[in-house]
């Protein structure tokens, strides 16, 4: 069930946050003989950090090794790889190239080999200069060497959350958008937590609320850390671009993070990008000139050729860093609370196993967790990769349903069906925004311009059905 209204709730288990973390734990809690409320304060899941992010499924090969984050990034690989075959989440096994550029990043390709190995990866092989260049073949000048991560894939992260949020409520959750929460008050052996949109009264408080969660946390009485917001912009160029590049080509990581890498999206452009600056504002996902410039700067270096492409979009997103290395994770059995916060780039591919996770810390501190016998299967998702058949092209489904022939958005080949589905899907679109994230409509090189005002329309059509039978 999805509400929006001012109507209180009561369940086992409340989930702050709609992200790819809240909306896995969410769907793995649900998977037990509990009632469970997923509480986002936006008009959509996956809304924020989600969107915005590189939507590469990691190996962990440079992980810290021991840390949480390295554990559950390895696990979470191997689940989200498997679930991915199930719900129909678009993924390619393009490998990732990490490219060393000056004596210094070539000695420390090494460590980062070894690195690999201590987080449980053995496939990373040390190339030569010749031997990137024969895989990547358009980057500039002056590459000394590389690391292959044979693994590393590209995937879709709003499909994903998409896939989690829908198969939770598939197993009874209630989600609750537009339900900001304001204040926490511990009354007897529950919690009540306040939202704009009425009271949520919860056994069990889980945090996973990405850039409030450090917020959410001084609620419960802690003072545990601070959320940075770190500004990451990216440019996307057109699919036209595919061609230059065949993997994931990462720059050799320092203590900021990943650094810019050059990368294939599912959706078939290519991704220069991200920045990583850290700010005060929360809410700042706008591009900057100097974040753009910067980008520019470097993409001439990496692979001159890209900059001769046309740019279809640019974008920013915020990570949720902290002063902290690792994930920032804790259960308070006393107030019955759990915190999963500080959970930046890796968040995507670890989602699942920190559902587990949760799962295990409420089952440690004596929550009876019984499986349901009953579980619904696991519904599959629209296809919105280029890899991958489209309803367009698929003459079966078309002579089925001639629906899915009458193409709307003609730079994606987005049709009628897959927009009309959108709309009746579990968790349907709000607004264009959303829209675009389940369909790919408005998305392409034109950006709306041809098609959008046809696409609102839809939308609106829609909104005002559910306006009248509501």
């Amino acid at each position: 069930m999805i509400s929006d209204n001012h109507l209180d709730t009561s369940v086992d288990i409340a989930v702050i946050g709609g992200g790819l973390v809240g909306c896995a734990v969410a769907r793995e809690l649900a998977g037990y003989q509990l009632s469970v409320a997923l509480i986002e304060a936006r008009a959509d899941i996956g809304d924020v950090t989600s969107k915005a992010n590189t939507a590469i499924l990691h190996t962990g090969f440079d992980a810290t090794p021991e840390s949480l984050e390295s554990k559950l990034v390895r696990r979470g690989y191997e689940l989200l790889g498997d679930y991915s075959i199930r719900a129909g989440i678009p993924i390619e096994r393009t490998g990732a190239l990490l490219v060393a550029w000056t004596d210094e990043e070539l000695a420390t390709l090494g460590k980062l080999a070894a690195k690999a190995v201590a987080n449980g990866y053995e496939l990373c092989e040390l190339v030569d200069a010749d031997e990137v260049y024969r895989r990547e073949p358009h980057l500039g000048l002056g590459a000394l060497g590389g690391l292959t991560v044979p693994d590393e894939s590209i995937i879709c992260s709003w499909t994903t959350a998409l896939a989690y949020a829908t198969e939770a409520l598939d197993r009874g959750a209630t989600l609750l958008l537009n339900h900001r929460v304001d204040s926490v008050e511990r009354t007897g052996n529950a919690t009540v937590l306040r939202t704009n949109s009425g009271d949520v009264r919860a056994t069990w408080v889980i945090n996973c609320a990405g850039h409030g969660a450090d917020i959410i946390d001084r609620h419960f009485g802690f003072e545990r850390f601070t959320v940075v917001p770190r500004r990451g912009e990216l440019i996307v160029f057109d699919k036209l671009a595919r061609s230059l590049v065949s993997s994931i080509v990462l720059p050799v990581p320092s203590s900021r993070g990943k650094g810019v890498l050059i990368s294939p999206t599912i959706y078939g452009n290519v991704m220069l990008g991200p920045t990583a600056d850290n700010i005060e504002d929360r809410t700042a996902t706008g591009t900057t000139e100097a974040g753009l410039a910067s980008l520019l700067d470097k993409g001439r270096a990496l692979m001159p050729d890209l900059l001769d492409e046309e740019v279809t979009a640019v974008y920013a997103g915020l990570r949720a860093a902290t002063e902290h290395d690792d994930y920032v994770t804790a259960i308070d059995a006393a107030q019955r609370y759990v915190l999963v916060g500080g959970i930046r780039s890796t968040g995507l591919t670890a989602s699942m196993a920190l559902a587990e996770y949760v799962a295990e810390l409420l089952r440690g501190a004596g929550l009876q967790l019984i499986q349901r016998d009953d579980l619904p299967p696991t519904r599959r998702m629209p296809n919105v990769g280029e890899a991958f058949i489209r309803p367009y092209a698929d003459s079966d489904r078309i002579a089925a349903d001639a629906e899915y022939g009458k193409v709307v958005c003609f730079c994606e080949r987005v049709t009628r069906g897959e927009i009309r589905d959108a709309l009746e899907s579990p968790i349907p679109p709000t607004d264009l925004d959303g829209l675009r994230r389940r369909t790919r409509a408005l998305m392409g090189r034109c950006q709306g311009f041809y098609c959008g005002a046809e696409v609102e329309k839809l939308l609106r059509g829609a909104s005002a059905d559910i306006e009248v039978s509501s």
